[in-house]
């Protein structure tokens, strides 16, 4: 594409004088879009969720079928549903979601907590899951939510629903325990102490923007 001082105009043939008053045109640099078309992007992994979803089935359909063949006393084609169900879970939630990213981190840790607990029961239950991998989890995304606190220092007081939120999570080994579901309460009773130390810290520390940030949250004057 050439362009005409003169004349002001753009021309799009292989020329070098402008046809209108015959001047020589100056190329133009044509600049390419940097920015990626989010829109077909989006559609693209909205197509890529659906094949997705229908070859999971298909093969979770094929599992069931060797699974029944097969004569098993365990559900073993549960186990990889479960896993194929969670990978279009991340798709469809973490990738094409519109909530934000502790959310979805969270979330989706605590439906792989689920699923955990799942397959414990699908394999056998022996309580390992409820014994060790809820209360690890539990651990792990105090962790998490302690790691993004000191990134976004700025805004850390978002975080404290969060809190307060695995302070209800953490309680849940311990009724589990007081049932006797649950037969090794050390683990439980970490992820319940690091979870309540945690929020404490948050609204100790934090003082003023802390108490602000609740009252803000439940509404209160």
């Amino acid at each position: 594409m050439s362009r005409c001082k003169q004349c002001n105009v753009e021309i799009l043939d292989e020329t070098e004088r402008c046809p209108l008053c015959h001047s020589v045109l100056e190329k133009t640099v044509e600049v390419e879009n940097m920015y990626p078309n989010v829109r077909t992007m989006t559609r693209r992994l909205a197509l890529l969720s659906r094949i997705y979803l229908f070859v999971a089935i298909l093969v979770e359909a094929l599992l069931i079928y060797l699974n029944v063949l097969s004569d098993s006393e365990m559900f073993w084609s549960a186990i990889p549903g479960l896993a194929m169900l969670y990978g279009y879970l991340v798709l469809r939630y973490a990738i094409l979601g519109k909530s934000g990213y502790k959310g979805k981190i969270i979330v989706l840790t605590l439906i792989a907590i689920l699923m955990v607990v799942a397959i414990d029961f699908v394999v056998g239950y022996r309580g390992w899951s409820v014994n060790y991998a809820l209360p690890s989890a539990i651990l792990l995304v105090d962790a998490g939510i302690l790691i993004l606190m000191c990134i976004n220092r700025r805004n850390w007081q978002s975080y404290m629903m969060w809190q307060i939120f695995m302070i209800l999570c953490s309680v849940v080994p311990l009724v589990l325990y007081a049932v006797g579901i649950v037969t090794a309460p050390l683990l439980a009773l970490l992820a319940f102490a690091f979870s309540t130390a945690l929020f404490l810290g948050t609204l100790i520390i934090g003082d003023r923007r802390a108490r602000t940030e609740l009252r803000r949250r439940f509404h209160v004057r």
